[in-house]
């Protein structure tokens, strides 16, 4: 039930505060201070005689709750141009006598974790300035500190232990996000999270174990966020594999393998991604959420000798331009990134399974002898002749989240190697 009314409060407080917030569960009688809120007429009769939760139902009442308790607004100035207005840091949520969750509120882990061990219950403070509407427009139209976007949002990177996923995993933190890791190689990105963290000097990633290709661990992984922070803001759907080979030599399994991880593995995080975040859209309806998509320049053009990997990115950008189609009602963005080729990075440098590697074992690239030749060859074919790094991509995802009137789009970061038109 947790995962389920966590992202309903946190909803009705980013509606409330126009910003984020992070939600986390408490135990123990309810806080002197605490919004009190009865779902009873949240639970309704179903067709076969027994009892259902109304998701709406209960977003509703969270809103006429929160509308009708009396937080203050005091005036600040002559011209009355901030406000200050004080709401709950605790919410109880009861059916009838019943106790059904404590939720602790505050703008970021750390200081939710603080209010609920020293149960302090003392009224938030949010600063709303009231623009006129050039003042407004001034601001929509500067990009300045565009990494901002991100500050004490919440994000989930799917293979974010290594690679464009550790470099997005640390970056989204360095922005002032919390940012869940989630990888198949837990130990992995429980290292990541703990450099993470003593780097930045505060809880900014958590890991999380997870497998893109599983219903059961995914559903595992949305309830385990929804839990742990409240709700979501972005889902980055980054895990991905490669195996090169020639379409008449390469093996059934390593075909069907790419594609299950590829393809299958973000039509499966993106599923359990919008449950989660309709849930917070039901109570916040003008906050925006993004699902954003790693994908590949090869989802733009196809790939010698590496079908499989190119037909599940070609695939991908179907999905996500449906995808986008579907979940606008919702406010969900769902937008792709095409990188050109990250050649630091374990998926190209491995030196046993790297693309180098496979390429040049592959005969991909014509009298190559060595990885150095096989990488000389693919830095010479782009333009700006180097790879594509992980500052590259964080600025399209910062962009990405940022442009509010952009979905569905597949967004080339290749160097200018691939231009589309």
């Amino acid at each position: 039930m947790t995962s389920i009314l966590a992202p309903l409060v946190r909803g009705i407080c980013i509606d409330a505060a126009k910003t984020s917030r992070i939600v986390i569960p408490g135990e123990g009688p309810a806080p002197q201070n605490a919004l009190t809120i009865d779902l009873e007429s949240a639970f309704e009769k179903d067709n076969k005689g027994g009892e259902a939760f109304s998701e709406e139902g209960a977003a509703k009442i969270l809103h006429e709750a929160y509308a009708s308790w009396e937080f203050e607004i005091s005036p600040s100035g002559a011209e009355r141009t901030e406000t200050v207005k004080k709401q709950p840091s605790s919410i109880v949520l009861k059916r009838g006598a019943q106790t059904l969750a404590i939720f602790w509120i505050d703008r970021d882990l750390d200081t939710a974790r603080n209010r609920r061990k020293n149960r302090d219950d003392t009224l938030l403070e949010e600063q709303v300035l009231q623009k006129s509407g050039e003042a407004s427009l001034f601001q929509a139209l500067s990009a300045v500190g565009r990494s901002g976007v991100m500050a004490n949002r919440v994000a989930v990177v799917t293979g974010g232990a290594q690679g464009f996923g550790e470099q997005i995993s640390r970056g989204l933190a360095s922005s002032g996000a919390l940012v869940f890791i989630a990888d198949l190689n837990l130990s992995g990105a429980e290292a990541l999270a703990e450099k993470i963290n003593d780097s930045v000097g505060r809880t900014a990633a958590i890991a999380a174990e997870a497998d893109v290709t599983s219903e059961d661990s995914m559903e595992h992984l949305f309830t385990f966020i929804a839990e742990h922070s409240g709700g979501l803001d972005l889902c980055v759907s980054n895990a991905g594999i490669l195996q090169a080979g020639s379409v008449m030599e390469q093996k059934l399994d390593a075909f069907e393998l790419t594609t299950k991880v590829n393809y299958v593995g973000y039509f499966i995080t993106a599923k359990h991604a919008s449950r989660l975040l309709r849930l917070q859209h039901l109570a916040a309806p003008q906050w925006k959420t993004d699902i954003i998509q790693i994908n590949s320049k090869s989802g733009l053009e196809g790939s010698n000798k590496n079908s499989a990997y190119a037909g599940s990115k070609f695939g991908s950008l179907g999905l996500t331009a449906s995808f986008a189609l579907e979940l606008v009602d919702y406010n969900i963005k769902v937008n792709s990134i095409c990188p050109g080729n990250f050649f630091d990075g374990p998926l190209w440098a491995d030196p046993e399974k790297g693309l180098f590697v496979q390429y040049l074992n592959a005969g991909k690239v014509a009298g190559a002898r060595t990885v150095a030749d096989v990488k000389a060859y693919y830095e010479g074919r782009i333009p700006m002749k180097r790879g594509c790094e992980g500052p590259d991509v964080m600025r399209a995802i910062y962009y990405l989240v940022e442009q509010e009137y952009e979905t569905g789009q597949a967004l080339p970061v290749t160097g200018g190697q691939v231009m589309l038109h």
